[in-house]
């Protein structure tokens, strides 16, 4: 057996607690709810310190890791088995739709140290922006406004705007027109 050496979490006491009590309220509360209770979610993601606009939806099998690094902007939608690991802030803007799924990702570690410490970045998908189903969004990228990233690809670098980006890693496959959403 390789000798390990042991390091502890980055993660503060309070942190890892706050994570353990709001685990317990995903399991009894929030995944067993109605699909149509998005009021009641909203409330539990509110309560533990996300910034949840009133008209978002969040379905009850999407795993959100820390509510309080969550930001959803109006008509936003999280979607069945949506994995938010917001080790670091994500932000999804108005009408920006994150599909079955997704894996949005804000933590890696460097491999480039023996001990191979814990980096993130934030992810921000940008208003009227669409992540297909079982995309992973990588730490760090900014996915711009009005783009769409194609089903299964993986995006390692930001996306400009109203592009289409699929693959893995995803790349610029097309532009998208611009769409005006209607109040």
């Amino acid at each position: 057996m390789l000798n390990q050496r042991f390091r502890p979490s980055s993660h503060s006491v309070a942190n890892r607690l706050m994570r353990v009590v709001w685990s317990a309220v995903w399991l009894t509360l929030f995944r067993p709810s109605p699909r149509i209770a998005h009021r009641f979610r909203r409330g539990l993601l509110r309560l533990f310190g996300a910034q949840v606009a009133a008209e978002a939806r969040v379905y009850p099998s999407a795993r959100i890791w820390a509510p309080w690094n969550l930001m959803l902007g109006r008509w936003s939608s999280i979607g069945d088995r949506v994995d938010v690991y917001s080790v670091d802030r994500i932000i999804v803007g108005e009408y920006a739709v994150v599909s079955q799924e997704a894996f949005l990702c804000t933590a890696t570690h460097d491999f480039s140290r023996g001990d191979m410490p814990l980096v993130t970045g934030p992810i921000t998908v940008e208003a009227n922006a669409w992540i297909a189903a079982r995309v992973i969004v990588l730490p760090g990228v900014v996915v711009g406004e009005g783009a769409i990233i194609g089903a299964g690809s993986t995006v390692t670098h930001s996306v400009t705007s109203w592009t289409i980006a699929a693959g893995v890693p995803a790349r610029r496959v097309g532009d998208r027109a611009r769409v005006e959403v209607l109040e």
